[in-house]
């Protein structure tokens, strides 16, 4: 019987299949597949690189953080605990990470056709040196020879780091974070590759469970006591310039809604002082989330962090899920969100600000062409980020591109970001835009709309020069 062939993946995937266009992206692509990645969205922790460890095994590195992989399986009815996924309460999930994989691999086939089992082949073939698709009976052999695979130093996080050609890795921290393992990559000479990203998301909800015990944190890192509003915005500003000085370029802002409408400081007060006595209703609340959008602008147009908008998600849709499990565990759903009349009120007063650099995300894909880039199209402030968490995939960057270029053109958007926990799957992803954005350009340049050396031109600023641009420094 003949040995099967080993598994290796096709060089144009993801590449049009049209016969006049794929040798057209081939050759555009050619000058971005190995350009350093700016990877300036993320969510892997900087304690990762700071420590540098050896990876646990297969499933802790590949299975059990990685929400879009999880929610696969739990939607066939594979169990959380059968995956590893902790609880609360530290009740038993099953802890044999021989085990968990086998779950996976036994179900490879549900993922046919999704942006996860792409990055997914790469991180198994191109990283991890895989020789054949994972199923029920390729399960055991695959985990013990990524296993040995993670024991090597090449595997390491930081041989890793350069192997994937990261010029820049951008982590998400709390406004309460103490920024230790950024302290260390910079005494290691790291300080300019792994920088932080501040997420004040957790204080500025006033409704959010836990709030009260985030407000505590932040007085202790600031060292500013918190009696009212503006305590509340005298510990943010305290924070940010924290983490400017620790090498930061942005910050991360996840909404509900995109409303910008602005308090009065007498109002704001009110709502923070009734918060600080747990007596804040959701409406309330909701109108305080908005003003401080508001009131981040302006401390953005002042200390040059880029602040970057992620809406229309709503977090943690099973509410009996999240009791047991907490957040990130799969149970976040869109929503229609509106930017047009949510955005204007923050635009009008800071949208031609030299200071302000905006970066609006959506899961909405309705509004690329109907809000989104008539915004970015005309205010000089505002970028639009790439297609986002449920719109990473294939046909989503395309229809992107389709709906955004008429009207915003490409250098009103940002380049690629990741937005991942899962560190392998880094250099898959930024593969697969840059495979799209080269497919978009070749049709381009077949339809004599753009010549073939101003395709290869944008096609690096999308992978490289934008990303740079959009995410320099702040002025120090």
């Amino acid at each position: 019987m003949t040995a099967a062939a080993p598994w290796t993946l096709h060089p144009d995937r993801a590449l049009p299949a049209d016969p006049v266009l794929r040798p057209i992206a081939r050759e555009v692509f050619a000058h971005t597949e190995h350009l350093p990645i700016v990877a300036m969205h993320g969510h892997v922790e900087a304690s990762l690189i700071a420590d540098d460890e050896p990876f646990a095994d297969p499933a802790a590195l590949l299975v059990v953080p990685d929400h879009y992989l999880v929610r696969m399986l739990v939607s066939q009815g594979v169990p959380h605990d059968a995956l590893g996924v902790p609880r609360r309460d530290g009740g038993p999930v099953q802890a044999d990470p021989r085990e968990i994989w086998r779950t996976f691999a036994s179900h490879w086939h549900l993922f046919r056709g999704t942006p996860t089992r792409y990055w997914m082949e790469h991180v198994l073939v191109e990283v991890l040196g895989v020789q054949e698709r994972p199923s029920a009976g390729s399960a055991d052999r695959l985990y013990d020879a990524i296993a040995a695979r993670l024991a090597e130093p090449a595997s390491r996080p930081r041989a890793l780091f350069e192997r994937f050609g990261i010029e820049v890795l951008s982590t998400t921290d709390a406004a309460d974070a103490s920024l230790e393992a950024h302290a260390r990559l910079a005494a290691d000479g790291w300080g300019e590759k792994v920088v932080p990203t501040f997420r004040p998301d957790a204080v500025v909800h006033v409704d959010r469970p836990g709030w009260r015990a985030d407000i505590t944190a932040l007085e202790e890192r600031s060292g500013v006591s918190i009696g009212g509003y503006r305590d509340l915005v005298r510990a943010l500003e305290v924070r940010r310039a924290a983490f400017v000085a620790a090498g930061a370029r942005a910050s991360d802002h996840g909404h509900l809604s995109a409303d910008t409408t602005p308090l009065s400081d007498s109002e704001a007060d009110r709502v923070v002082v009734a918060a600080l006595r747990g007596e804040v209703d959701a409406a309330d609340a909701a109108a305080f989330s908005a003003h401080m959008l508001f009131e981040t602008a302006r401390m953005a147009s002042q200390d040059g962090l880029v602040m970057q908008l992620h809406t229309g998600v709503l977090r943690d849709h099973d509410r009996a899920v999240h009791a047991v499990r907490g957040p990130d565990v799969g149970y976040d759903v869109p929503v229609a969100t509106d930017y047009t009349r949510a955005l204007r009120p923050l635009l009008e007063a800071f949208g031609h600000h030299p200071g302000l650099r905006m970066v609006l995300f959506t899961v909405d894909e309705d509004v690329f062409s109907r809000e989104l880039a008539p915004i970015a199209g005309v205010y000089p402030a505002v970028r639009l980020g790439a297609p986002w968490w449920f719109l990473d995939t294939p046909d989503g960057m395309r229809r992107f591109r389709e709906a955004v270029t008429d009207t915003a053109g490409f250098f009103n958007t940002t380049g690629f970001v990741d937005d991942t926990r899962a560190y392998c799957s880094i250099p898959a992803r930024h593969d697969l835009a840059r495979r799209i954005d080269a497919g978009y350009l070749a049709r381009l340049v077949a339809e004599h709309r753009l010549d073939l050396d101003e395709a290869v031109e944008t096609a690096v600023d999308l992978a490289l020069n934008l990303p740079r641009e959009s995410y320099a420094p702040p002025p120090r």
